[in-house]
Formats: C-alpha cells, sequence, structure tokens
C-alpha cells in the first residue's frame, strides 16, 4: 500500500509549520487531516480548554483550505472507520505519552493491524520524548538537575520544514464518513488569549522582543507581563517547543537560558508522568499516604474560600481571581495557592490539583498534578514538605508595591503600596467586604511541620535541607 494515501491524525500538534507527520507521509502524499472529537477527553476538560480548543481547530482548517475532517467518538472506532474510506496505507500521529493517550493508540494500531494497516509514530509535544533521556546506566531520571543536564547533552532536532503545501489534502466532502462540525466556542466569562498557530508565533516575538532578556527575574513578579504566555499553545502544539528552542540557540542571556530550563521541566514532568501513570492521581512518594488531612464540613467551607479568592491572605485571593477572571494564573502564585491549600489548609493537594485543570486554559496533566506535588513535598526533585510559603512575605517579595493585589481583588484597591499584603493591620482593619484570614499562618505552619514529622517519623524519611 505504498502508494496508498495517508491519513494524519491530529491530536495535541495543531499546526502546519514544524510537523514531522508530513515528513513521515511524505513530500506531495496524498492525505487526509482528521481531528476526533473524543468524549472521553471532552469531557473532564472543562469549557475554558474547549473554547481554546475549537479555536484552534478552526485556524488548523482555515490553513488546510477548509480540508480538516472532523468525526466526534472512539477514536478505536473511528481512526480505522476513516483509514478504511480513503483506502489509507498508514495513520501518522505524534506519539502521546499520557496515560490514556497511550492505551487509546495501543488500541487504535491494533485495530488499524487488523486491517493491515500500520499506526506511524514520528515526534511528539516534547522537545525530548519521554523515555529518551537517560542516565549512565540506562536507566530514567527521577531528580531534576541530572535529568536537565542529560536532557541538555541529548538535544533536540531542528524544526521540520512543512507547511499546508507539504501534503496533497483530500477534499474531506469526498469522504465516506459520517463528519460534524466544528462546535461552535462555548460561553466562558474570562479573558482568553487568542487560539490558533498565528497567534502562538506572534505571542512568542512579542514576549521575545519585550520580556526575554529579563525573564529570569522578571518570570516571578505577578505584577509586571514578564512571563511568555506560550504555556497554552504548547499544550495544543500550536508550536512545537523545538521552535522555541530554535529561536534561542542563538542567545546568550540569561533570561534566554531560564526559558530554556522551564522547557525542560515541561519535558521532565512528561518524563515522569511516563514512568509512573498512577503519580497523576496518587502521590509519587508513597510514604505520604501516610499524611493526614482535613475532611468534613470545616475543610470543604475552607475549600471553598481558596477557591472562590476570599482567605484573607491578598495574594492568595489574587491569584485564586486571576484564575476564574482569565482562566490563567501566573506560576510564581501558582506555588503560593498551592502551598497554602496544602499547608496552611491542611487539604489534600489533588482537591487543588482537579479544581486547576477544571479551570485552567493551559491545564496539562503531566505539569499541572507534579508541580503540585513538588509544592506538596510528595513528588520528585519535591521542595521539602518542610518549606512552607508565607503568603505575607512572598507577596512582599514579589509583588512589592502590591499592584497584583489590587488589580485582582478590588475591595483593596484604595490600599497603598505593600500594606496591601497585611491589611488586617490597617488602622480600621481591612476595607469593607474583604474577609479576615481565615487561618493564622504562624500556628498552621507549626501544625504542617508536626504532621510532615510524623509521616517521617513512621516511614524513616531522612530529614533534608
Amino acid at each position: 500500500m505504498t502508494d496508498a494515501p495517508a491519513l494524519i491524525w491530529f491530536r495535541r500538534d495543531l499546526r502546519v509549520a514544524d510537523q514531522p507527520t508530513f515528513l513521515a507521509a511524505g513530500q506531495g502524499a496524498r492525505a487526509l487531516a482528521l481531528f476526533v472529537l473524543d468524549p472521553r477527553l471532552l469531557k473532564p476538560s472543562g469549557t475554558p480548554r474547549q473554547w481554546f480548543l475549537y479555536g484552534c481547530l478552526r485556524d488548523l482548517s482555515e490553513s488546510l483550505g477548509g480540508r480538516l475532517l472532523v468525526v466526534k467518538g472512539d477514536p478505536v472506532d473511528v481512526v480505522p472507520r476513516v483509514a478504511e474510506a480513503i483506502g489509507a496505507g498508514a495513520v501518522h500521529i505524534a506519539a502521546d505519552f499520557g496515560p490514556y493517550g497511550q492505551a487509546r493508540d495501543n488500541d487504535v494500531e491494533h485495530a488499524l493491524g487488523e486491517q493491515g494497516r500500520e499506526l506511524v509514530r514520528t515526534g511528539s509535544p516534547y522537545a525530548v520524548a519521554p523515555g529518551r533521556v537517560r542516565s549512565g546506566d540506562g536507566g530514567r531520571y527521577r531528580v531534576f538537575t541530572p535529568f536537565s543536564r542529560a536532557w541538555a547533552d541529548h538535544g533536540w532536532r531542528a524544526p521540520a520544514d512543512t507547511d499546508a503545501g507539504s501534503l496533497d489534502w483530500i477534499d474531506p466532502a469526498t469522504v465516506d464518513v459520517k463528519a460534524t462540525e466544528i462546535p461552535d466556542q462555548p460561553t466562558v466569562d474570562a479573558d482568553l488569549p487568542e487560539p490558533g498557530e498565528a497567534a502562538a508565533h506572534r505571542r512568542w516575538d512579542e514576549f521575545v522582543g519585550d520580556h526575554l532578556q529579563d525573564y529570569a527575574d522578571g518570570r516571578d513578579r505577578p505584577d509586571r507581563p514578564g512571563t511568555s504566555r506560550m504555556s497554552v499553545y504548547l499544550k495544543y502544539g500550536c508550536v512545537h517547543p523545538r521552535s522555541l528552542l530554535a529561536d534561542l540557540a542563538a542567545k546568550r542571556s540569561n533570561g534566554a537560558q531560564s526559558f530554556r530550563n522551564e522547557l525542560a521541566w515541561r519535558d521532565f514532568y512528561a518524563d515522569v508522568l511516563d514512568q509512573r501513570p498512577d503519580s497523576a492521581h496518587r502521590n509519587y512518594d508513597r510514604s505520604f499516604d501516610a499524611l493526614v488531612t482535613d475532611s468534613g464540613p470545616d475543610a470543604d467551607e475552607l475549600f471553598a474560600a481558596w477557591r472562590e479568592g476570599r482567605t484573607g491572605f491578598p495574594v492568595v485571593d489574587a491569584g485564586m481571581r486571576q484564575l476564574l477572571a482569565e482562566r490563567w494564573m501566573h506560576n510564581r502564585v501558582r506555588m503560593i495557592t498551592a502551598s497554602f491549600l496544602v499547608k496552611d489548609l491542611h487539604l489534600p493537594w489533588w482537591w487543588g490539583a482537579r479544581h486547576f485543570m477544571s479551570k485552567l486554559v493551559d491545564g496539562d496533566l503531566a505539569s499541572n498534578q507534579h508541580g503540585w506535588q513538588w509544592v506538596a513535598g510528595s513528588g520528585t526533585d519535591a521542595a521539602p514538605y518542610f518549606r512552607v510559603f508565607n503568603p505575607v512575605l512572598q507577596g512582599e517579595r514579589f509583588d512589592p508595591d502590591g499592584a497584583y493585589v489590587r488589580k485582582y481583588v478590588p475591595e483593596l484597591a484604595d490600599v497603598p503600596g505593600k500594606a496591601a499584603h497585611q491589611p488586617w493591620k490597617l488602622p480600621d482593619g481591612p476595607p469593607a467586604g474583604y474577609p479576615a484570614p481565615v487561618v493564622d499562618h504562624k500556628a498552621e505552619r507549626v501544625e504542617a511541620l508536626d504532621r510532615y514529622e510524623a509521616v517521617r517519623a513512621a516511614r524513616q524519611i531522612p530529614r533534608t535541607g
């Protein structure tokens, strides 16, 4: 079936530039572009990610001259049916390393094999695919720093030279398969980023021109526009990290090195999830299964206060309200809000991780779950559990004039300077409508340390740090 058409099954690679699957299909080959609306992925994704996905699909379809076939259903049924309809010799994909994605692709591969067709995996959503970075003895890394060194030594391929004209696209209207329209974008009461490949490149160019030089320091300041905002575009493959790394190759600034390091973290967490799929929902360090967490009506009430940004700790509330307003949160504040949930409120990290995944437009399973475990101390290369973020000091350090807090917490709009981080110290107390702190941070820090000490003693975890 060497002269047979190819089927290009898009998933987390919604772009036409730097698209290795096009090269694998063969320059100029007849090909059909397919996207499967999989209910098992759509249902838990939340409206922000659905909104962004549907926008990306429209952008991709336009890039392909309207020749994107969209079918709703189980890929194990849909993909072989479409392949048979066009007489495809092979189905080309970028490899998926998530727990569900790997199982799905294996099932699709088996179904295609029964038809005498091949599933061809070329590339992945990562600069270096999980499993490729190995230690000297061939093992997998569990700690970030040695992984990042080996990752840099391993290197990555140059971007693939492709565009929409690389293949001869089959008109979906000629294919005898029941198609569906790309769904309308759902209503989301939030300011979301523009979806699509062109938008990704515009955002990247803006970041490189305006903020990359100062990224090493600026990325920790939520009161400034110092971050790249590229996470959502990487999530959906509107741009590949290899393309970003190619742009960074000639830049020697601390900012460029810091951004490369963030891409290494992204690859590391994907590698960890590939090693331990169970860590998406359970402690990577199983000794933390013994950690006592709170539950019951009081815990539920505190969780609601955290979700809604009414804890009485301004930087925490600003972060949670930014999440609701933009379906995105500054990374430094993600750590602050996560620490507060786990170590001040003593609630399970997976409560917070699940909430983030339901709201974030850039929600990525590997990065989200393992970022939460980093804060909780139960993951790989974790900050020790007894490192408890002080929300006041974090706010004063990274939002020194209180501008971030005032932007997202309007009750504090008239509180000047860093006084916005401790409104309970104002002569008349917190402004009307803003709550008093729901907990005493100093007391809850001691409680968190006591709980960690109980786990350490029971499991004989060595002290670190």
